[in-house]
């Protein structure tokens, strides 16, 4: 079978080394992904608005664009082109190694956001998701890493997320703060003048607080723990921050002062 493609890879500058990754941006579920969903329309929409990073491709759009009118070299952007409902990329596709299977959030969900029964339980239909739209996923995001790490010797990932001001019942760390800005981080991959460059650019926004309510950074498994050239950080915004036209724009111009400061960081 051909795989499909899972994602939108909208190329940058070769001078950039930076990788914008957008993943829980899209609401679109293919039909051979619906099939398995035990959810009515009615249900599966309101499911998409729990879990959607809503308009963080936007987001990402939009700062790219000025951070290039303002002499930033273009980053590269890599977006989801399916819900994190069909797949998660962010999850380990082992079972075993991925906490977030002990609530039914693994790379292939069978829970809602509220606990609820999204599929029935089945790790053979798990396993051909994983083949069909992970694999091909994780692999076009290992290569791109590749190629800026040929043509500049580093790499750096900035993954994108939004999140609800309240807890959804599936979060594991509900009793955390949730401030403004979230900074996710990786003990290998996300070192000090990373995270210094990303609370300088983003304060504008509010309080910024590392690994609250999420923890960890996406970092192909290519990669992961191996290759320190590689180095990347999870940005997640507080959804009512940016929810308004001039709060877009202040995360916006956030966004655009980060990207400047990644491409000239040696972090």
């Amino acid at each position: 079978m051909t795989p499909r493609p899972t994602a939108h890879l909208l190329p940058g500058d070769d001078a950039s080394p930076v990788v914008v990754h957008v993943p829980h941006a899209s609401r679109h579920v293919p039909a051979d992904a619906r099939s398995s969903i035990v959810l009515d329309d009615d249900a599966l929409a309101a499911e998409l608005d729990a879990m959607t990073d809503v308009a963080t491709d936007v987001l990402a759009e939009r700062a790219v664009a000025a951070a290039v009118t303002a002499g930033t070299p273009r980053p590269w952007r890599f977006v989801n082109a399916a819900s994190r409902l069909v797949v998660d990329p962010e999850r380990f596709p082992d079972p075993a190694a991925e906490e977030m299977t002990e609530v039914g959030m693994g790379a292939v969900y069978t829970r809602t956001s509220d606990l609820r029964l999204l599929r029935d339980d089945d790790p053979d239909r798990d396993a051909a998701l994983v083949r069909r739209y992970f694999d091909p996923y994780a692999a076009a995001l290992a290569d791109l890493v590749d190629d800026r790490l040929a043509a500049h010797g580093r790499c750096v990932v900035v993954d994108l997320h939004s999140y609800p001001a309240l807890p959804l019942p599936y979060e594991r760390h509900a009793d955390d703060r949730r401030p403004p800005v979230c900074l996710g981080t990786d003990p290998v991959h996300t070192p000090a003048a990373l995270v210094a460059a990303a609370r300088a650019a983003l304060a504008p926004v509010g309080d910024v607080v590392l690994d609250e309510p999420f923890r960890g950074t996406y970092v192909p498994l290519r990669h992961w723990g191996t290759e320190r050239r590689v180095s990347s950080l999870m940005v997640e915004l507080r959804r009512d921050t940016y929810a308004g036209a001039d709060g877009a724009d202040a995360v916006v111009a956030a966004l655009v002062d980060l990207l400047h400061r990644l491409d000239g960081t040696s972090a």
